[in-house]
């Protein structure tokens, strides 16, 4: 794809947020990214524009068949003032892989991954400075065809917006408390719960919401077929550690592969720590902690890099993890990748890639 990106110039910047305020997902930067696609022409169009509403037909087919896709990363800022991305091939990758199975349009990852530069060049200024803080950038797509009937629409919208962000959990990791789901599920084998689609959200709200009434930060999401195996926990991946080595369950196709995940896996394999992708049962992680052997459990994703697990209840019986307090392992995880990810600390593995200035 060799196509222009076109820039459109806003008349008045917005006025930039407190950097103490800032959250998650609270405050939009002045642009966004843009582009279209049509089978008569491909995808095409693309644009950097002021951010703003968007205008779509009462028909459009993303309202009732729920084709739409979406990608999560992270801009941060290091400490000479250089931007940088981390990993953004493997959002690329697995944008692309969402894409195959909801039978959207390919997207040229390199292009995108230009246009994002870009844009986050345009947004420098957005990208905060304070510990634990980023630039969260959301590409998304969605089917933006006009008219009713199930299959594939011939047209499509993506865009690329983002949000300054705060960190997670303020000055230190604080361990939740998780239940596990026993009565929904989250995906099953053979549907989308490989890919991030909107709908594998949607569906989760219900149990989450019942988690919260009951006093539960998360839910620990168990396998559809025998209700038994470990998936995932709220939107991240899950870790155990158990008598000295850290298990998390295996991709099976109803997991989503998490960027952060294999960052997990790779780093503790780069120590030289005991690692293992398998099928494990909420039974086992139970006898683990009976035994003694339940050292750690923690969620990795994007937003939260490393959350721990302090509590875990299942079938009526409250674990206590760690003492309620942060691991080892798990600080040691965060600290590790968000050094990284912040310029902070040597990347053996070449994830970042540098936000160089791109002419607009």
């Amino acid at each position: 794809m060799t196509q222009e990106i076109t820039f459109i110039q806003r008349e008045q910047l917005k006025a930039k947020p407190d950097p103490a305020s800032l959250g998650f997902g609270k405050y939009f930067t002045d642009y966004m990214f843009v582009m279209d696609y049509h089978t008569d022409h491909g995808w095409h169009d693309a644009r950097i524009v002021p951010y703003g509403p968007l205008t779509l037909d009462p028909s459009s087919m993303v309202f009732h068949y729920g084709q739409a896709i979406f990608e999560g990363m992270k801009a941060y800022k290091t400490p000479d003032g250089e931007v940088q991305l981390f990993r953004p091939d493997k959002n690329m990758k697995r944008l692309n892989d969402s894409c195959e199975r909801l039978c959207i349009p390919q997207v040229d990852g390199e292009f995108l991954l230009k246009a994002i530069k870009q844009l986050v060049t345009v947004e420098k200024d957005w990208v905060p400075e304070g510990a634990g803080q980023s630039l969260y950038i959301r590409p998304f797509i969605y089917a933006s065809e006009a008219g009713l009937g199930v299959h594939p629409a011939h047209q499509y919208t993506l865009l690329v917006i983002t949000s300054p962000s705060g960190a997670y959990y303020g000055e230190q990791l604080n361990p939740v408390n998780i239940y596990v789901e026993e009565h929904y599920v989250r995906a099953v084998l053979g549907g989308v719960g490989h890919v991030k689609t909107s709908g594998n959200y949607a569906a989760s709200l219900k149990a989450q919401e019942k988690a919260e009434a009951n006093g539960y930060a998360q839910i620990l999401w168990l396998d559809a077929k025998e209700n038994k195996y470990v998936e995932e926990v709220g939107s991240m991946n899950i870790f155990f550690k158990i008598n000295g080595e850290v298990v998390t369950p295996k991709l099976n196709g109803s997991i989503l592969p998490g960027v952060t995940r294999d960052s997990v896996i790779q780093i503790l394999k780069h120590w030289g720590e005991p690692v293992r992708e398998e099928r494990i049962s909420i039974e086992e992680v139970f006898a683990a902690y009976e035994r003694g052997e339940l050292e750690e459990v923690f969620g990795a994703g994007t937003a939260a890099v490393i959350s721990p697990v302090g509590e875990l209840t299942w079938n009526g019986k409250t674990i206590v993890i760690n003492d309620r307090k942060i691991g080892q392992t798990s600080q040691r995880l965060y600290d590790g990748i968000t050094g990284i990810q912040l310029g902070k600390l040597e990347d053996p593995f070449n994830w970042t890639v540098k936000v160089s200035a791109v002419e607009v």
